[in-house]
């Protein structure tokens, strides 16, 4: 992963909230007003004393940030860059989850798991995945780059890169090449 500076990763996160949100109107709007941003400065900053092994303050940095913006990231989960979440209230993003880059989420989704055991018990995200509202990714799944979840689907599966999820349980049908992201996400016959 390549590391940056403080300064470069706001300037990159304003940026992308900028470019997946077409009611956002400037960078000092998205900074000061949205929540979904603030939840992803808070969580970067619970991962990073997370890793430091300070296992206390992350988990009260992110349950602060829990009760301030309304989602839940937990501290050790992995999440990449130019990571958006639209609307957020009701996100939940489970430890082991793991998240690539350019991912955008809308409110209500959930990466959780599906037992209690130990080890890897939460979703993979592969970069430019979109989520829809109220979806749930369940378990270790791995969700292929590209893909889009359509709004409340349920994945307890793998799904392939450039694949739509819809449905409950949710099933992969291929992504047509050129497909709008935005475009799918709001098309009628991918709701439940």
């Amino acid at each position: 992963m390549t590391r940056i500076g403080l300064r470069a990763r706001v300037r990159e996160d304003l940026a992308a909230a900028k470019l997946r949100d077409p009611a956002a109107r400037g960078g000092l709007e998205i900074a000061v007003l949205y929540s979904g941003v603030h939840a992803v400065w808070a969580y970067r900053l619970s991962h990073a004393l997370w890793v430091r092994g300070f296992r206390f303050p992350a988990r009260f940095v992110s349950q602060l940030a829990r009760w301030l913006t309304g989602i839940e990231i937990h501290p050790g989960a992995r999440i990449g860059r130019r990571f958006f979440i639209d609307h957020g209230m009701g996100v939940v993003i489970g430890e082991t989850a793991e998240v690539g880059d350019d991912v955008m989420l809308y409110h209500g989704v959930t990466l959780g798991g599906r037992t209690r055991a130990a080890g890897k018990r939460h979703p993979t995200l592969e970069d430019g995945v979109a989520v829809g509202a109220g979806a749930k990714i369940l378990g270790p799944v791995r969700i292929g780059a590209r893909t889009v979840v359509g709004a409340n689907a349920v994945v307890t599966k793998d799904a392939p890169a450039d694949s739509v999820l819809v449905g409950v349980p949710a099933k992969p049908r291929h992504r047509v090449a050129g497909d709008d992201t935005r475009a799918l996400l709001t098309a009628p016959e991918y709701f439940i």
